[in-house]
Parts: structure tokens; C-alpha cells; sequence
């Protein structure tokens, strides 16, 4: 398989980036106006992140972040809690270069033209996450927003499993 599917599919392969991901969709979606920032700012940060990652940069706490913004996220779709887009994008923005550092450091062995298709991959991975979860938030958002609060919180528990495993 070549660098970029490889990097696409990244992204839905663990439950971290897959809830991470979605709930931004979904918390932008329900929460967030105009809802495409907050998605936008996510992708933009995660590429810096790669970025950053295929350079070597070595960043303390990343595996640590990466959990705590499964449990932020999670708590913002239950809560349903509405912030400016500035705000929302800053703080998934910092999510989100976490993310990609991680994601960068796992795909360091691409160079040129291969590490170019795996940053393109993972940003079309993500973003396509996040056009499902903005789908779905607008499509609870009226009469069963229930759902995206069992399904955050289910997130945001995901989370605290993440970072008990940790410790």
C-alpha cells in the first residue's frame, strides 16, 4: 500500500484519532458557528504537527494529550457547550498538533514525494472524519440531541481510559 492510503486510513484505524476526530465533527456541528473552523483549524494544526513529527521534533506528553483531548472533546459534545470559533479553533488546534506529532513520528520513515502523499492522506483522512461528524451533529441536533450526549460522553470515558492506562 502506498504513503498516502497508508496515511488516509490512519485516522480510522484508532480509537483515539477515529473519536478525536468525529467529535470535532460533531461538537462543531451543534456548538460551534460557523461550524467549518473549528474542522479547519484541526486539519491545518495536525499537518504542522506531522510536520513536526517527520522532522524528529521531540515534544514532551504527547501520548498524554492525545488522552486528554479524547476526554475534552467528549465532555464538549455531551455538554453541548458553545464557544466562539476563535476559541474552539485555538483549542483544537493545540489537540490537534499533538495529534499530528504523533502521527508524524509513526510516518518518519516517508521522505519526499512519499512523506508529501502521507501529509495529504492524513489530512484527507481527517477531514473526511470530521465532514462525518459535522453529518451526524446536524443530523441529532434538532430532535435527538440525546444521542450526541451519550456519544460524547461515551468519548469523553474513552478518554479517561486512555489516561488511567497511562499512569
Amino acid at each position: 500500500m502506498d504513503s498516502f492510503a497508508l496515511a488516509f486510513a490512519h485516522p480510522f484505524t484508532g480509537a483515539d484519532h477515529l473519536a478525536a476526530m468525529v467529535a470535532v465533527g460533531v461538537w462543531s456541528a451543534i456548538a460551534v458557528r460557523p461550524a467549518w473552523r473549528a474542522p479547519l483549524a484541526f486539519v491545518a494544526l495536525l499537518v504542522a504537527g506531522c510536520v513536526a513529527g517527520f522532522a524528529g521534533l521531540s515534544v514532551p506528553g504527547v501520548e498524554p494529550m492525545i488522552a486528554a483531548s479524547v476526554l475534552v472533546l467528549g465532555l464538549l459534545v455531551a455538554m453541548q457547550k458553545r464557544m466562539a470559533w476563535g476559541a474552539a479553533a485555538t483549542l483544537v488546534g493545540v489537540f490537534a498538533f499533538f495529534h499530528g506529532v504523533a502521527n508524524g513520528a509513526e510516518l518518519a520513515a516517508n521522505t519526499g514525494r512519499m512523506a508529501l502523499a502521507a501529509l495529504a492522506g492524513m489530512a484527507l483522512g481527517s477531514a473526511v472524519l470530521h465532514l462525518a461528524g459535522m453529518g451526524l451533529g446536524h443530523a441529532v441536533q434538532t430532535r435527538h440531541q440525546w444521542l450526541a450526549r451519550v456519544g460524547g460522553a461515551a468519548t469523553a470515558l474513552l478518554g479517561v481510559f486512555m489516561l488511567t492506562r497511562l499512569a
